[in-house]
């Protein structure tokens, strides 16, 4: 017998952040993601305003990863009355707790719409006492029939797609899509029964560089800024990118394919995440998890120093040349990155590295697009310093693995949905999926709601 859900699209759409979808159907409401918008700051004033749907009628939220694009509204979710369940996988339920103490400590000091009072550290506690975890392929059961499960999606430790079965259908949220081969983790799982496909679409028109062709220009770049006896900043998340940037460095200096210098980590939030990662090896990829067993430490090698304390990143600058900075925030948005690039960017003997995707409006999309000057902190600072960008670190799939991966299951997909990513983006990736494999694909709205018949 036909039945239908009904899946309303209350965030993730027209940008890449903000993931947030609900799915409701026999008197349950279902949340997928609950993450912040993000443009030019870690958070644009649309979060603060009302949710599309009321949090306290929420049976349970799902999680399909710890970015703070989706979950960092829960704090607000939980200030407006959410008092249902959180599913997730363990690792995610891991990593959250450190990305949404450090939003809190960011966000926790604006007045404005009551900021302060939703991101508190309460609020945080308030999540985790709901939070329950499931681990891949574990199969999570609701009343009504519905049965919910996650496959390892391989964009960051413990990232899942949800798999939501409902009358014999299979409906996927894909979350973010991994860029496999990984240098850490396993390969995105095959889906090959989806009927419904709700999925990502950062670089759904664009492609990375090959991994080897990435490891390549990563010595190639720290070479040459070495060479020019300078500074190598690099911009990164504080999740996964800054843990696969360490696996492949450790590489190249255990096998002295670069010579020795100093190499900071200069991000509190990456120093905490990186332990978890230590605490999950189990998820890495069978090349990682040799290495590891042969008694290699990936995240420890010669020259890398750990700067949690902020006189010891202050002391970064007195530093001698050459050396190379990772730091935080991926997109220049905030983060002890800023300061950096206020110092090293003026300077032609120093490089950036932009290793992952840059948003529009944010600085480091500035810096990417070629700006002889940029404002920091106020000041007008001139860009001399050489730009790099290696895509092959991205941790979303391009255009090209985009379209493979529902080429693997275009045969029984009814629809796909394209969502998270920018305009041009998500309607590029749905002409090539309607061109090259025939399927039914739309780019919803924000707002939008749609029938899934299942």
């Amino acid at each position: 017998m036909e039945k239908k859900l009904i899946l309303t699209f209350c965030g993730g759409t027209g940008t890449v952040t903000g993931a947030n979808f609900l799915l409701e159907g026999e008197g349950k409401k279902f949340l997928i993601d609950c993450g912040l918008t993000q443009n030019t700051k870690l958070a644009d004033d649309t979060n603060w305003e009302p949710f599309l749907y009321n949090p306290a009628e929420i049976d349970l939220l799902f999680i399909t990863h710890a970015h703070i694009d989706h979950i960092g509204r829960i704090p607000k979710l939980i200030y407006e009355g959410f008092k249902g369940k959180i599913i997730s996988t363990p690792a995610t339920k891991e990593v959250a707790e450190f990305m949404l103490l450090d939003t809190v400590n960011i966000l926790g000091r604006n007045t404005e719409h009551d900021i302060n009072k939703m991101y508190k550290v309460d609020n945080v506690k308030k999540a985790l006492a709901l939070w329950e975890t499931i681990e891949y392929h574990q199969r999570f059961n609701v009343d009504h029939g519905f049965r919910f499960t996650y496959r390892d999606s391989g964009h960051i430790l413990g990232s899942g797609m949800l798999e939501v079965w409902y009358n014999e259908k299979k409906i996927v949220f894909t979350g973010d899509l991994g860029n496999s081969p990984s240098p850490l983790l396993r390969d995105t799982e095959l889906v090959n029964d989806a009927d419904y496909l709700i999925m990502e679409s950062v670089y759904g028109d664009r492609v990375h560089e090959h991994r080897d062709e990435r490891k390549k220009l990563l010595e190639a770049t720290i070479e040459d800024n070495y060479n020019r006896k300078g500074t190598l900043i690099v911009p990164t998340f504080s999740l996964e990118r800054s843990q696969e940037l360490l696996f492949e460095i450790n590489d190249l200096v255990e096998n002295k394919r670069i010579p020795p210098m100093p190499i900071f980590l200069d991000s509190p939030l990456a120093i905490k995440l990186t332990a978890v990662y230590k605490k999950y090896q189990k998820l890495f990829n069978d090349v990682a998890a040799k290495m590891i067993g042969g008694g290699d430490d990936v995240f420890n090698f010669p020259g890398l120093k750990l700067t949690l304390e902020t006189e010891e990143s202050k002391e970064i600058l007195h530093a001698p040349n050459p050396k190379i900075v990772i730091a935080g925030s991926g997109m220049s948005n905030g983060g002890r990155i800023v300061h950096h690039e206020h110092n090293y960017l003026p300077d032609p003997k120093n490089t950036i590295l932009l290793t992952g995707y840059q948003s529009l409006g944010t600085l480091g999309r500035t810096i990417e697009e070629g700006a002889k000057t940029v404002r920091i902190s106020g000041e007008e600072v001139p860009v001399r310093a050489h730009m790099v960008k290696i895509s092959g670190y991205s941790g979303h799939k391009d255009s090209n693995a985009l379209i493979d991966f529902v080429e693997n299951t275009a045969n029984t997909v009814k629809k796909v949905f394209v969502v998270m990513g920018e305009p041009k983006s998500s309607l590029f990736l749905v002409q090539k999926l309607r061109d090259n494999l025939g399927v039914n694909a739309v780019a919803p709205e924000l707002g939008d709601k749609v029938e899934i018949v299942c």
